[in-house]
């Protein structure tokens, strides 16, 4: 048998799973800077610059898709 949801051992578990955000929405805060610098510090070798660049936003946008459909997936079911 579960414990009643007024529970306060039940409580203190859901409090301490939602304390921090998770890391999978803070890292754009890392590849977004890296975009500018890429195309800034690797002025003089376009080739490398422009296939790092390249990979850096395809992982961008696959992790956005991997975010998105997360969340569809979450809501769905």
């Amino acid at each position: 048998m579960a414990p009643p949801p007024s529970d306060p051992s039940n409580l203190e578990v859901i409090r301490r799973q939602k304390k921090g955000a998770p890391f999978k929405f803070l890292v754009p805060l890392i590849y977004a800077p890296v975009l500018p610098l890429i195309r800034l510090s690797l002025r003089h070798r376009p080739v490398l610059r422009d296939r790092l660049f390249t990979a850096v936003l395809a992982g961008a946008f696959a992790h956005g898709f991997y975010l998105v459909t997360d969340i569809y997936d979450a809501e769905s079911k």
